[in-house]
């Protein structure tokens, strides 16, 4: 059995079925490792340095990943709840199919970043830095986008938007035709535009 402790480190393992549930783990550092069907719910990576790590079938409820530092990770058909992972930094991190209710992104620094295929309810990127970002088949719900810094970000495969919050911070970002006239009505109310 694995535990995860404080300013702990784990190094090259494969973590199989591991109940990892209210766990703290702040302030590790965690390399070259594959989660595969583990819980983390209620589990604390804040501050944690990751690398060259791979998450499968990971599952939370709750989980709080505040000022990571993700790098050269994967994560693959996660279910998670609430994550709060604002103020993190994300270089060449890919996300791939799987569901988040919320996924809690403020103030983060993401480079090179993939979605392929997530359901996510409610993005927050409020006030992100982001840069070459791309989602592919994505459903999200909720945008959050106030007060974004956006570099060549693709949301050309974005579907299911219900609702953009900060529409000025989708400078920079790519969509279709079609999104576009699905955001009209928004764009209309935002500029105080009276239509018909």
């Amino acid at each position: 059995m694995v535990f995860l402790e404080r300013d702990g480190d784990l190094d090259a393992l494969d973590l199989v079925g591991e109940d990892l549930d209210g766990q703290d783990g702040s302030h590790s550092r965690i390399l070259e490792c594959t989660f595969t069907d583990c819980s983390l719910d209620g589990a604390r990576l804040d501050g944690t340095r990751a690398s060259d790590t791979a998450w499968t079938r990971v599952r939370a409820g709750s989980l709080s990943a505040v000022s990571t530092t993700w790098l050269d990770c994967r994560w693959e058909g996660a279910r998670l709840g609430a994550v709060e992972a604002h103020g993190s930094e994300w270089t060449r991190v890919e996300l791939h199919g799987g569901k988040v209710d919320y996924l809690n992104l403020r103030d983060a620094t993401l480079t090179d970043v993939r979605l392929v295929g997530v359901m996510v309810d409610e993005l927050d990127l409020a006030r992100v830095k982001a840069r070459k970002v791309v989602l592919d088949d994505c459903r999200v719900r909720r945008l959050d986008v106030s007060g974004a810094r956006l570099e060549d970000v693709d949301l050309r495969g974005v579907v299911g938007l219900e609702r953009i919050d900060g529409l000025d911070g989708l400078r920079g970002a790519r969509i279709t035709q079609d999104q576009l006239l699905d955001l009209a009505p928004l764009v209309a109310e935002h500029l105080g535009i009276v239509v018909g």
